[in-house]
């Protein structure tokens, strides 16, 4: 999945949102499905596709993963400018 991709996916979205908006949390799949309303199994799915992007950042323990946002600068204004783009389409 690309980045064009991304943003044309609605939960792909809503994950991409709530990590912009809280820049410093981490969180698990479970509180990130809580959060945006999503089912778990897809949340899953779609934060792994984030970690492939380089948008959020996987830190794995043994018994459960949690992810937050990346620290790019670069990336974090692309990501602005497209979540702009998507809530004026």
């Amino acid at each position: 999945m690309n980045m064009n991709e991304i943003f044309r996916s609605p939960i792909h979205i809503k994950i991409v949102r709530f990590f912009h908006e809280n820049q410093a949390s981490i969180d698990t799949p479970r509180g990130v499905s809580t959060w945006i309303g999503e089912g778990r199994e897809a949340v899953k799915k779609a934060l792994e596709d984030l970690v492939t992007l380089k948008i959020l950042v996987a830190h794995r323990a043994t018994s459960t993963t949690g992810y937050s946002y990346t620290r790019d600068g670069k990336l974090i204004s692309k990501i602005s400018k497209l979540l702009k783009d998507t809530q004026s389409a």
